[in-house]
């Protein structure tokens, strides 16, 4: 598990972002559906255990990859170790949309080519770097067991009954972005589903520290 530096600073354009995410509601109905993932991170604290999460939809493009770098940023805004990964059951790309819509955020963004594998790298040096790529779930890069598979997609779901190696499966599933990808809304929607993963990983995180601390 990663060691968690309490110095380290956020970006003045992340912490704004972040500012105004903590200002977006998350439905009551949305906090029902997260509860077994606050309980499970509550629980893996409590037995000083490490926390790996997995977070898969079938072709890791988009909605996995958000939920990746939020549950990071998360982690690291209420200084909860986890390390967070994810993938998926085919693999594409990392959707272009979903870097526009960090960077609006105001992630840092570099690429590195990995030649012998067609992919890119994704990094966030200013935060912390994260390799971010469309990879399978069990790509050697992610965990190999003790892992929560938290499922984002409904299909993924469905079409992958078994993660091998994870301990635990939760399902926290997203609308795809994806649908508006010829539509006027692209740009617009795709950022919605950004910010409502980010609302919902900070609400997360931010129950399981008020849990710990109780």
């Amino acid at each position: 598990m990663k060691s968690l530096n309490t110095e380290l600073k956020l970006t003045d354009e992340i912490q704004d972002s972040i500012n105004a995410i903590l200002r977006i509601p998350v439905p009551d109905e949305r906090k029902k559906f997260l509860e077994p993932f606050v309980s499970y991170i509550k629980n893996k604290i409590e037995l000083q255990d490490k926390i790996y999460l997995n977070f898969i939809c079938t072709h890791n493009s988009r909605r996995s990859q958000f939920s990746q770098i939020w549950a990071d940023t998360a982690s690291i805004y209420y200084n909860i170790p986890i390390e967070s990964f994810s993938g998926g059951v085919e693999i594409t790309e990392l959707n272009e949309q979903v870097l526009i819509s960090l960077k609006n955020c105001g992630f840092f963004i570099e690429r590195e080519k990995i030649y012998n594998s067609g992919h890119e790298i994704f990094m966030f040096p200013k935060l912390q770097s994260l390799r971010m790529f469309s990879k399978l779930y069990n790509d050697p890069i992610n965990p190999k067991d003790k892992f929560a598979a938290i499922m984002t997609c409904s299909h993924a779901d469905k079409n992958c009954p078994i993660i091998s190696g994870a301990e635990i499966r939760i399902p926290i599933m997203y609308d795809d972005p994806k649908l508006f990808d010829n539509t006027p809304e692209k740009v617009s929607k795709y950022y919605e589903c950004c910010l409502q993963i980010a609302s919902e990983m900070f609400y997360l995180f931010s129950q399981v520290k008020i849990l710990i601390n109780e």
